[in-house]
């Protein structure tokens, strides 16, 4: 059957269904060389040259990426930040760039530093805000916009088409980090994006056990192959055993992310009017701000993560994070597990993050425990 008629869902848990060319195995074979046997004539015609350059694990988590989310290519990275530096550092110095005003930290503290030092030209919008963005990218000589929705960690959405109607009209790309989304939930290339970006460690794997980024282009175009040139000269590869379990993980992604939405609703619905909780973060929530958006974008839930702002206090906040037991502390989201942390101590100083706001990344676990965890450590923590 041709894979273009096949639900997501399908190609994700099939890997596409390509077995090994050589054995026939059902999984794809996982290459550990660094090195590649020239031709005789001295080419490389196999594709492979060097580990720097690819590695034939690569292959099938790239393509399979590449179909879930439309594009047209996929590379590979070592990490989330170097997918998203790659794109960055394609630029030329003095370009400019707009980024949301609440984003993934470690990215905006780059483009608050290095990015400068290079010599892009880096400002900061609210993205879900059309008249802020539009009278930002009005300014003009802008070379990219750079989106994040649900933005981490206020979960702020962004409507993509509209920012891709002002930005293009600008004459700037488009790149969205669609890490929380997932494909399961958002194609911001089908919605006219130009690049999408995941911090593949977190739900592309699902198992807190990879270390790696990704890029998709909606086309191969001279500012894709400058992005692919950037990923060989900085050795921003991952190892094969990342992008072997990797495959893995992508192949339960819809199974996870569904379940982790259906938690992270519920979770919502319990302790939003919560004694101990000021506010609830959601998207899903009807009062959200981005609800009707994300409703619109967002197809089969609305993420996997929410916020909890912590009546008491930044003291209050810590205290329940602290006595939690089923709930893992810990950094990072999109796993099977369900983790909880106190953002703003984790940002530091200069975060826009309230210092009462707990992040929370909802697991697969059931829902009753996920609940009872977190009312006892609020109580014990009021």
């Amino acid at each position: 059957m041709d894979g273009r008629t096949l639900h997501p869902r399908t190609l994700a848990a099939r890997a596409l269904g390509r077995p090994d060319a050589v054995t026939g195995a059902a999984v794809p074979a996982l290459h550990t060389a660094t090195t590649y046997l020239r031709d005789p004539d001295n080419a490389y015609r196999s594709g492979y040259s060097y580990a720097r350059e690819g590695n034939p694990t690569f292959a099938a988590p790239e393509a399979l990426l590449t179909a879930l989310e439309g594009g047209a290519d996929a590379r590979l990275f070592g990490s989330g930040i170097a997918a998203a530096t790659a794109v960055f550092l394609a630029l030329r110095p003095g370009d400019r760039i707009l980024a949301p005003k609440v984003m993934y930290w470690s990215l905006c503290n780059w483009l608050s530093g290095p990015a400068r030092e290079w010599g892009l030209q880096v400002g900061f919008a609210d993205m879900a805000d059309p008249a802020e963005l539009a009278a930002a990218v009005g300014r003009g000589g802008t070379a990219l916009v750079w989106l994040e929705t649900p933005a981490n960690p206020l979960w702020d959405v962004t409507d993509i088409a509209e920012a891709v109607r002002l930005a293009h009209g600008a004459g700037a790309l488009v790149a969205v980090d669609n890490t929380v989304a997932t494909p399961v939930l958002t194609r911001p290339l089908a919605l006219g994006a130009d690049l999408v970006m995941h911090s593949a460690t977190k739900a592309l794997n699902g198992h807190s056990d990879v270390l790696a980024g990704a890029l998709v282009a909606a086309r191969r175009d001279g500012f894709w192959e400058r992005i692919c040139a950037n990923r060989s000269h900085l050795g921003a590869v991952p190892g094969p055993f990342e992008a072997h379990m990797l495959l893995r993980g992508m192949r339960t992604l819809h199974l996870r992310v569904e379940a982790a939405c259906r938690n992270a609703a519920a979770l919502a619905a319990h302790f939003r009017g919560h004694p101990n909780v000021l506010e609830v973060l959601y998207p899903g929530l009807p009062d959200h701000p981005g609800h009707k958006t994300a409703a619109r974008q967002m197809g089969g839930g609305f993420g996997t993560m929410l916020s909890l702002r912590v009546a008491g206090g930044e003291a209050a906040a810590v205290r329940t994070a602290a006595n939690v037991s089923v709930w893992t502390r810990a950094t990072s989201l999109g796993g099977v597990e369900s983790l909880i942390e106190h953002r703003a101590g984790i940002e530091g100083p200069g975060t826009p993050v309230p210092n009462d706001l707990l992040r929370l990344s909802a697991g697969i676990e059931h829902v009753d425990d996920l609940i009872g965890d977190l009312e006892r450590a609020l109580a014990a923590s009021a």
